[in-house]
């Protein structure tokens, strides 16, 4: 194969360039390493055709990271805190949830309970204010459901236990089946 004198000299001087950056013990494949403490100033390069330092970009002091919370191993006994009660990111969310409500806006108040369900998916107060504004929009099935799962949650806490009977009673009503609903109320007085 046949080579130009161009194409020739320019491998001769990519082979010195890798030559020199060897020499210097920079790698040209694999990216500068890290430490944890501030990067050492490197040594002024000169540059083969002048005599001028050439200066490498300045280094960006390092922001130190704040420390990482442990995690619970998986099957830790639960929080201190009452199931019932929520956390302030929750709060927060039924806060706004409620507001929305207020305003007319229903498919925005439900789609934060929502979030706030994710955020605590086991505290019953969450489920029984989503099944209230499920409710409230006229879908009683779901309302009825989304109370029950409130019911199941709330085992050892009488307040929140009958707040989502009474929930269920209510969504049973909105279904015409009263007979049902009188049960889930007599529930609700047993746990209130």
């Amino acid at each position: 194969m046949v080579r130009s004198p161009d194409t020739l000299d320019r491998l001769l001087a990519l082979a010195a360039f890798a030559g020199l950056a060897v020499a210097a013990g920079c790698s040209l494949l694999s990216p500068p390493e890290r430490g944890n403490g501030p990067a050492a100033p490197a040594a002024p390069a000169t540059s083969p055709s002048t005599s001028a330092v050439v200066l490498p970009p300045p280094v960006p002091p390092a922001t130190p990271l704040a420390p990482a919370e442990p995690l619970a191993p998986s099957g830790s006994a639960p929080s201190a805190r009452h199931s019932s009660e929520l956390s302030p990111a929750a709060r927060a969310l039924l806060t706004q949830a409620q507001t929305q409500q207020s305003e007319g806006d229903a498919l925005g108040a439900a789609s934060t309970l929502e979030r706030a369900v994710r955020i605590e998916p086991g505290n019953p107060t969450l489920w029984t204010e989503l099944a209230r504004l499920r409710l409230a929009t006229g879908e009683a099935p779901q309302a009825e459901s989304l109370a029950r799962k409130a019911v199941a949650l709330s085992s050892g806490n009488p307040r929140a236990q009958s707040e989502a009977w009474r929930v269920v009673a209510e969504s049973l009503k909105a279904q015409r089946r009263n007979a049902e609903a009188r049960e889930a109320e007599a529930h609700a007085d047993a746990e209130g």
